[in-house]
This record gives structure tokens, C-alpha cells and sequence, in this order.
């Protein structure tokens, strides 16, 4: 679903902020994606979603290219970042509206998603209410919303979890899982290891812009904790 083929950026000052990253997401995946802050998550989070260019190597969803057909991925593809800039002069419902008309979503299909995500974060009562009186949590749950409400095949998500009650958490782990049992691919960066060692089925673990380690979680943390394999691989030389 998602395949990164020998990606790196380069800025200005000459730092390789990601540097020859290939990874592969399959279509059922809950991929973490793990390392110290400056480490390179953001940057191939927001190339992947399309957001930041790049001039190394090649990024494809769902067979298309990110910088060749940009429209076909985003189709297919929720992007949630850590700090969620949303439209402060709208309500909640209004917001995601928007976005429903964005992927040219059904009424009836936009009506069931929003009922359903908004009941189950919580937060039906205040879509009426403009996004500039939410607290962050309240604008968190509204962009995760508004990602799912048109079934995407692909969910790239930049510390999700950040902000968010334990209640809302949870809730969006079960989402997690029901979307991959039935074919979604989801790429998540988090610094809560227990939280990826716990959800997810595979993990690649960022150093310096380079990865340093990848595979299934078994394959990676075995008889150890996922802490502790990456406390290991981040004092590596």
C-alpha cells in the first residue's frame, strides 16, 4: 500500500534529514515509527502525505507516485499530524462538511461516519460550537474525524495519541485494529514505545535520518522489550 524506495531530503544548510529510506506498508499493517526528536519521522511523514517536496527516490501509494500523481494518493490517503491546524471560523460539523465535500462523500454515507466517530470520541454535542473554542484534545479527536470519514485505504498519522484522553485513546486503538482487519494500512510516528510494542505488528526505528533497524515486532524485539531494543540500537556507534 505504502512503499518508500530509496527516499532521502536535503536542506538548505546541506543536513540529510532523511537519508536512503526504504520501507514497505502493507495493506493490514500497523507500522510504528520510532525515534528521538530531529530523527527524521516528520519530514518522511509530511513527504509521504505530500506536504514537504523532495528530489531522492520515490514514495508510492497504492502503486501511484506521490510527486507524479499526487491527487490519486491523497484520495486513498487520512494524514492526522501531531498539531492539527484547523479552520478556527467554522463549527466542527461545518469542518467536517468541508472535508466530505473534499472526497466528494454521499450524504447518507457522510451522516453514518460522522455519527458514528463523533459518538464514539465523544464530542457530538459540540460540533455545533466554532473549532476556536475546542480545547486541543476536542481538536485532535475533530481531525481524526474528519481523516476517517471517507474510508481511507492508507492512515498516516504524525504522534496521534499526543493530546488525547485515555478514553480517546483507547477508542482509537479499537478504530486501529477494525480498520486494518479489513485492509487498511496505517504508518504512525509515537514516542510512547509501549503504546507501538503493544499495537502494532511491525516497526522501523529512526537514527539520524537513516534506519537503523525495521521488521515484524517479533523479529525485532523477541525475548526483550521494545524499549529495550531501542535504548540498544540508539547507543550503537
Amino acid at each position: 500500500m505504502l512503499e518508500i524506495k530509496g527516499f532521502s531530503k536535503v536542506y538548505g544548510e546541506g543536513k540529510k534529514a532523511a537519508d536512503n529510506i526504504n520501507l514497505t506498508i502493507e495493506s493490514g499493517d500497523i507500522y510504528g515509527f520510532i525515534g528521538h526528536n530531529g530523527a527524521g519521522k516528520s519530514t518522511t511523514i509530511r513527504a509521504i502525505v505530500g506536504v514537504l517536496d523532495f528530489t531522492e527516490g520515490e514514495i508510492l501509494i497504492d502503486g501511484h507516485s506521490v510527486k507524479k500523481e499526487p491527487l490519486e494518493c491523497k484520495k486513498v490517503t487520512a494524514y492526522i499530524p501531531d498539531n492539527p491546524d484547523l479552520y478556527e471560523n467554522l463549527t466542527g460539523i461545518q469542518y467536517l462538511n468541508f472535508i466530505a465535500d473534499v472526497f466528494e462523500i454521499g450524504e447518507a454515507q457522510r451522516e453514518e461516519a460522522i455519527r458514528k466517530y463523533a459518538d464514539l470520541f465523544e464530542i457530538t454535542d459540540s460540533l455545533g460550537d466554532l473549532i476556536g473554542s475546542y480545547s486541543h484534545g476536542m481538536k485532535q479527536k475533530l481531525a481524526i474525524i474528519s481523516a476517517l470519514i471517507h474510508d481511507p485505504k492508507l492512515i498516516v498519522m504524525d504522534e496521534p495519541f499526543v493530546g488525547l484522553d485515555p478514553k480517546a485513546a483507547f477508542t482509537l486503538k479499537q478504530i486501529m485494529h477494525e480498520m486494518c482487519a479489513k485492509g487498511t494500512a496505517i504508518f504512525f510516528s509515537t514516542h510512547v514505545l509501549d503504546v507501538a510494542e503493544k499495537l502494532c505488528n511491525k516497526v522501523a526505528i529512526i537514527r539520524q535520518g537513516k534506519i537503523i533497524d525495521n521488521g515484524t515486532m517479533e523479529e525485532l524485539v523477541g525475548k526483550k522489550s521494545l524499549e529495550e531494543v531501542f535504548m540498544e540500537v540508539q547507543n550503537e556507534k
